[in-house]
């Protein structure tokens, strides 16, 4: 058994049986060691961006790693801005980093780079096999450090000669370190602070924002005033009718500012402390406020949801969480605004839907809309580097086969990983892509007015505009082998919404926005 062979037996073994790839030639023995085991799939994808992403999209749903194959440095480098995404949702990714032979590397020969330094900046798991014999180990090590509490990137970089020689065993899977046990007396610092009278505000984070951490801390908030918020960018958050409501934070400084105003305490749960996204001229980057105190409940690394459910028993005994009830708004007419939009993708969400949200300014109204829809899951883009929707989407698709998958994409970030529509074609996955086209990056000509940049002209408007050329995203997607239609008007974009729901594989639809500046 080569070391290839060995190494896939064993992530297979670890629970990880789905790797998505774009190969080259160092990654050959790889490739070809997906025929000896056959419980591992392949995905292929045209860029390396959507191949993070996509392992990205695919843990958030599925809970446990995929893996992505990775060729040499420049290989990882285009797979970056979705690692720095899936680094910020803490999703459990195992890359294997193909790498020259260990005694070709003296050569320097123009793919040479120095990959452990790259992944490094990751700032999770990274380690170079140097021996066949151990390469299996180092694989089962990879996916537990993955997989360890609250979740990481794993770079297990491999170099050729180590894959295609002979002497691989597979290694037994290696438990990963398991969440930590929140303290009484962090328990208790926070009762205090809860029932002291004063505002409160609970930031949820990870996976506070599933059902069963978040019944906790409805019935918490219930009881006592606690205000609910989620962190602005949640990896996952489950909600929709039936579960308690939980809004944002706000993306804006000001928003934040006015959602504090009055809070004395912020409880963080598996969240971190307000700061401002950017900076601003004359602005706080640490949007806490002065008198207000901030308490861990729980960190990163600890059990938030028994957390949750030990403060429910203590503060909250018997109490029940106000749930959000099915409300729907009622359904517009006529020209496809960025708010009409948002009402008519409620309007007709499906059942149980996963939405892949990269829709950035366009879909400001989105949280309130679909409040009241039928239960489903949000997938946001959590570490802001843009192009994450359509591969998120595509290995969301994957991971739940049997539930719909709506991506709502700005047009500027589509066209960062378009490619990802070809994969989804390949695999026939059921992801609806609507794409929020106002011809512009239009949160950018927001952000050029906030930093308070000089009043603009004709080139710096340029760099902001997308309408030169139009981009006809129409016959793009049609290239790539997925249905596509345009929708100018509700009416219209409700009509492809419920028939592309209604039909297995992938659909576009090219939704014409009126200017929203």
């Amino acid at each position: 058994m080569n070391g290839a062979q060995a190494l896939i037996r064993t992530l297979v073994d670890s629970g990880v049986d789905i790797c998505f790839g774009n190969p080259g030639t160092s990654e050959m023995h790889f490739v070809a060691a997906l025929d000896d085991v056959p419980e591992m799939r392949g995905v292929l994808g045209l860029q390396e961006t959507v191949v993070t992403g996509a392992a990205d999209g695919y843990a958030r749903m599925a809970g446990r790693p995929a893996a992505t194959l990775l060729h040499l440095g420049p290989g990882l480098a285009n797979g970056m801005a979705n690692l720095h995404n899936a680094r910020r949702a803490h999703t459990p990714v195992v890359n294997v980093i193909g790498d020259h032979a260990t005694y070709h590397a003296k050569f320097d020969a123009p793919l040479q780079s120095d990959i452990e330094a790259m992944a490094g900046t990751l700032k999770g798991w990274v380690r170079s096999s140097t021996e066949t014999a151990d390469v299996a180990r180092d694989g089962a090590d990879a996916v537990a450090a993955a997989r360890a509490t609250p979740g990481r990137v794993a770079n297990l970089i491999l170099p050729a000669d180590v894959s295609w020689g002979d002497g691989g065993e597979p290694a037994a899977a290696v438990e990963p370190t398991p969440a930590t046990e929140v303290s009484d007396a962090a328990i208790d610092e926070v009762a205090a602070a809860i029932t002291s009278g004063e505002g409160v505000m609970i930031l949820l984070g990870g996976s506070a924002l599933r059902e069963p951490a978040l019944m906790a801390a409805g019935a918490i908030a219930a009881a006592t005033g606690a205000q609910l918020v989620a962190e602005t960018f949640p990896a996952r958050i489950e909600r929709g009718a039936g579960l308690p409501v939980v809004p944002r934070l706000g993306y804006l400084a000001e928003q934040v500012e006015a959602q504090l105003a009055g809070i004395k305490h912020i409880v963080l749960a598996s969240a971190k402390a307000p700061v401002s996204f950017f900076a601003y001229p004359g602005r706080p980057g640490d949007l806490v406020p002065e008198d207000c105190s901030v308490h861990t409940l729980a960190g990163l690394g600890d059990d938030v949801t028994s957390a949750l459910q030990r403060l429910a028993e203590k503060v909250a005994p018997g109490a029940e969480p106000e749930l959000q009830q099915p409300w729907l708004p009622e359904m517009p007419s006529g020209e496809l605004n960025a708010h009409a939009m948002a009402e008519t993708i409620a309007c007709t969400l499906p059942e149980n839907v996963i939405i892949a949200d990269e829709s950035n300014t366009s879909g400001v109204s989105l949280p309130f809309t679909t409040a009241g829809a039928p239960r489903h899951d949000v997938l946001t883009l959590t570490g802001g580097a843009i192009g994450q929707g359509m591969p998120v989407a595509t290995g969301a698709a994957l991971a739940c086969p049997d539930r719909p998958v709506l991506n709502l994409e700005a047009d500027g970030s589509a066209m960062y990983s378009l490619s990802a529509l070809w994969t989804q074609a390949r695999e026939q996955l059921n992801v609806t892509t609507v794409i929020f086209n106002n011809s512009a990056y239009a949160i950018l000509r927001m952000e050029l007015e906030r930093v308070g940049a000089e009043p603009s002209g004709d080139k710096a408007g340029e760099l902001l505009d997308l309408s030169r050329p139009h981009i006809d995203f129409v016959p793009i997607a049609q290239g790539m082998g997925v249905p596509a239609t345009r929708a100018t008007t509700c009416e219209e974009l409700a009509e492809q919404l419920r028939a592309a729901y209604a039909e297995p594989g992938p659909h576009l639809i090219d939704a014409v926005l009126a200017p929203l500046f």
